[in-house]
This record gives C-alpha cells, sequence and structure tokens, in this order.
C-alpha cells in the first residue's frame, strides 16, 4: 500500500495545482474581451484561407518514418538494460534489429522520402 500512495499523493498534487492555476488565471487575470482578442492566434500572423487545405503527403511520410525509427529505437533502451542477462543471443538479435532499422532507413531515403528540394 505503500507503492501506491505516494502515486495517489503525486495524482493529488498535480490535479489540485492545475485547478488551483486555472482558477487564479480566472480570477486575477484580466477580463475586458474585444474582438480582437477573441480572434484566432496563428504565430503572429492574420488567419487567412480555409483550415482544411490539403498537404503535401511527405507530411505525413515524414511524421510516419519517425514514429517508425522513435518507436523502435524506444526498444533499445530494454535491451541495453538487459544485456547482460540475453547473452551473445541477445546481442545477435539486436545486431539483426539495427541491421533492419538501417535496411529500411536506406530504403526511405533511396526512394527520395526525406529529400523535400524536388517535388514529385
Amino acid at each position: 500500500m505503500q507503492g501506491w500512495l505516494s502515486i495517489l499523493i503525486m495524482i493529488a498534487l498535480g490535479a489540485g495545482f492545475a485547478l488551483i492555476s486555472v482558477v487564479l488565471s480566472n480570477v486575477l487575470g484580466p477580463s475586458k474581451p474585444s474582438p480582437e482578442k477573441s480572434a484566432p492566434y496563428e504565430c503572429g500572423m492574420p488567419a487567412v484561407g480555409d483550415a482544411r487545405e490539403r498537404q503535401s503527403v511527405k507530411f505525413y511520410l515524414v511524421a510516419m518514418i519517425f514514429l517508425l525509427f522513435d518507436i523502435e529505437v524506444a526498444f533499445l533502451y530494454p535491451w541495453a538494460m538487459a544485456l547482460r542477462d540475453l547473452g551473445w543471443n541477445g546481442f545477435v538479435q539486436v545486431l539483426l534489429f539495427m541491421a533492419l532499422l538501417l535496411a529500411g532507413y536506406v530504403y526511405v531515403w533511396r526512394k527520395g522520402a526525406l529529400d523535400w528540394s524536388a517535388e514529385r
């Protein structure tokens, strides 16, 4: 129960801090709305055009490639923690894993998914 109690205390402290921050910002913050303040903010530029315009597929490809490699690299940490217990068998498996990662990276690179200068 001792382990759960500390977790519950941290959750309560986090939720309490968030609630107090929101309440204090509503009570102490300025509250004089105007049309200019209520307008959507887009990086200092006025919003122009439709928000649903089509984007290049390359944005989505790069995002998927990033997620793929990011998740795969996340598997390296548990392997590093268990390396002594896994022995040579685990080492060879991770070398194979890294070779597959490298092959995927080379494939994506050769296909031109990472080249932003050339439009297809």
